[in-house]
């Protein structure tokens, strides 16, 4: 069978850090997820040589063994070596969607192992030799699937759920008060099937930025507008936070862009009750710009007596 350029499937170089892996493998995976690609044979053939490749290129110990192979392996074979031993596929690098429908084929779990002749060879799983065992003596874990949900703030500070459609099953996805950016949750046994047990799904968690608040682990940060005459006399301001208004205390002689600390009004501790972070206010004064005669004749009377 003929040699499989890996990298040319996703179009990278050999020397691809991880992360441009991921990139063109999540890339490609989007075009070609049969999701999008209804009953179309070349997308699904194509999707599949995706994952293949990103199966062997994602793991560091496949990569090596092919890279130091590469198309020499029939000659590493036939001199008596037998690549395989690497993990079973997979490993849970299926990209940032959730997969919907019945791909057992795709990802091994129905009738064939969804990936070529010339990888299970290269890695195992019916290698040269007549050793090709039996569905039920190999056995396999089922697949570990991943998708992204994205919630605002204010969902990640009270808590939420999504429904999402997995092979023709709704489920519930809930998160917690306090769930933070690359929260990664786990659902037990909704993956792929397996005759070991089926695998997991992954939910990593992304919060959207926020257009008032910027948070900083358990602490929010936020601005706030005063007048100058309560910078200078000092008095008490209407301040918004996530769980509703509060009156904070300025003090006389309050500078712009001096910060105060309101406790326990920041994001809940994750998975600890009633526990929280802190709001940290930096105050911004608020000059007048435009002065009524006798507003103007007493800051001239205020300045000579300076």
């Amino acid at each position: 069978m003929d040699y499989k350029d890996y990298y040319k499937v996703l179009g990278i170089d050999k020397k691809a850090s991880q992360d441009e892996i991921k990139k063109a493998f999540r890339k490609l995976a989007v075009k070609y997820h049969p999701d999008k690609n209804k009953d179309n044979k070349a997308a699904e053939e194509k999707f599949k040589q995706v994952n293949e490749a990103n199966e062997v290129l994602s793991d560091p110990e496949k990569r090596k063994k092919y890279d130091e192979l590469g198309e020499n392996w029939r000659q590493y074979e036939h001199a008596g070596g037998r690549p395989g031993g690497g993990p079973r596929p997979g490993n849970g690098r299926n990209g940032p969607f959730t997969f919907e429908g019945d791909y057992s084929d795709i990802f091994g779990q129905g009738g064939g192992s969804g990936f070529s002749d010339f990888f299970e060879q290269f890695f195992g799983r019916g290698a040269p030799g007549g050793e090709r065992q039996s569905g039920r003596s190999a056995g396999f874990k089922g697949t570990d699937y991943q998708a992204e949900m994205e919630v605002t703030l204010e969902e990640a500070f009270h808590g939420t759920h999504r429904l999402i459609e997995l092979e023709n099953e709704k489920l519930r996805i809930a998160t917690k008060p306090g769930a933070y950016e690359d929260q990664l949750l786990r659902i037990k046994g909704k993956g792929g099937k397996g005759n070991k047990g089926n695998g997991d799904l992954y939910v990593r968690v992304h919060v959207a930025p926020h257009p008032r608040y910027t948070r900083k682990g358990d602490d929010l940060y936020t601005t706030h507008n005063i007048d100058l005459y309560t910078a200078v006399l000092g008095d008490s301001s209407i301040v918004d936070t996530l769980s509703g208004q509060i009156k904070v205390k300025i003090a006389p002689g309050t500078q712009s862009g001096q910060t105060i600390r309101v406790k326990g009004k920041g994001m809940p501790v994750y998975g600890k009750e009633n526990i929280f972070g802190d709001l940290y206010v930096q105050l911004q004064v608020h000059i007048p710009e435009r002065l009524t005669d006798r507003q103007r004749e007493l800051f001239e009377q205020l300045k000579s007596t300076s």
